[in-house]
């Protein structure tokens, strides 16, 4: 096999490689917007994906726009399964988790959330 075939494998790995990255903290702000953070991953392209998955530059988060017909739940499930497809990164919480603004019941569903 020459060196092109060598290159191509190698390609091959990074492009279909998933990576994971603890969810730091998860908040609802005073705007509305659900709010997830990383732990070092940043997601600067998101919004090229045209899924209404925001990163917020300044403060190194992801977050939805402020609910109208879909729940929080809707949106936490979006924003995860919109970061596992098109950016090959499982989010996953963690003990050290911080929970800010967030109701018990949105809590649970989270934590219980499979994806």
């Amino acid at each position: 096999m020459g060196s092109a075939g060598g290159f191509e494998a190698d390609a091959g790995e990074t492009i279909d490689k998933m990576t994971t990255d603890n969810i730091k903290e998860i908040k609802i702000d005073n705007l509305g917007r659900l709010c997830i953070t990383p732990e070092a991953e940043k997601f600067t392209m998101i919004w090229r994906s045209a899924t209404e998955v925001h990163w917020d530059t300044n403060n190194e988060f992801l977050y939805s726009p402020k609910p109208r017909e879909w729940s929080y739940f809707d949106w936490f499930t979006h924003i995860v399964t919109t970061i596992k497809n098109e950016c090959r990164c499982n989010l996953l919480l963690t003990d050290e988790t911080s929970w800010i603004n967030i109701p018990e019941s949105l809590k649970e569903q989270i934590i219980t959330f499979k994806h």
